[in-house]
């Protein structure tokens, strides 16, 4: 594969982490299309310092930490999704924001986005409580748009019940799992023993 879309069942769920770990692991190019919040460290720039691999500017930088439509109407501006067409870099990792039924306007969402883009998507999913209905909501929906699931990486403490559960009753591949670290200087040894064949 030379470009994965990574999508999340939700936010604050470790999927910039996981993006970088992977941009990494496959020496690719890494690409944000819509970055919402730039008052802390935003998603591009976590990716560039623990990847150490290139970062492709965004589409869209909205100040405001919120759901993209929301961001743009309080700059007094209106996202053009015709505007955010795929890079040529390759291999790419593109992050979407949040999960994936964010809104991107006030029609689309990012899902509209990706079924555009038709490209094989990874959804990153925590293992804690809820992550079931969650996962297999993201899965549903995902696949009613016609994409292409490569498989779901798991983020958090282990949870064999909830993964098997998911992997079952979703009919998806279980790429591995991501513990929740709080030392990020083991975050690729900890990605490769996980997710070494993942591509």
């Amino acid at each position: 594969m030379t470009a994965f879309i990574v999508t999340g069942t939700d936010t604050g769920i470790g999927k910039t982490v996981f993006s970088a770990a992977l941009t990494r692991h496959l020496g690719a190019h890494y690409w944000k299309p819509v970055q919402s919040g730039l008052e802390e460290e935003t998603d591009s720039q976590a990716v560039a310092r623990l990847s150490g691999r290139p970062v492709l500017p965004e589409g869209y930088r909205l100040r405001l930490p919120a759901a993209p439509h929301i961001s743009a109407r309080a700059e007094g501006t209106r996202i053009d999704p015709a505007t955010l067409t795929l890079p040529p870099e390759r291999p790419l990792v593109i992050e979407g924001a949040g999960g994936v039924m964010v809104p991107l306007t006030e029609r689309e969402t990012f899902l509209d986005l990706f079924a555009r883009w038709r490209l094989p998507v990874i959804l990153c999913a925590r293992t804690g409580l809820g992550t079931i209905n969650h996962t297999l909501l993201s899965l549903a929906a995902l696949r009613g748009a016609g994409l292409m699931v490569h498989g779901v990486a798991f983020i958090g403490d282990p949870e064999p019940a909830t993964e098997d559960t998911i992997a079952d009753m979703g009919q998806v591949r279980r790429l591995g799992r991501l513990p929740l670290l709080h030392d990020l200087s083991t975050l690729h040894a900890e990605f490769a023993a996980a997710f070494g064949d993942i591509a």
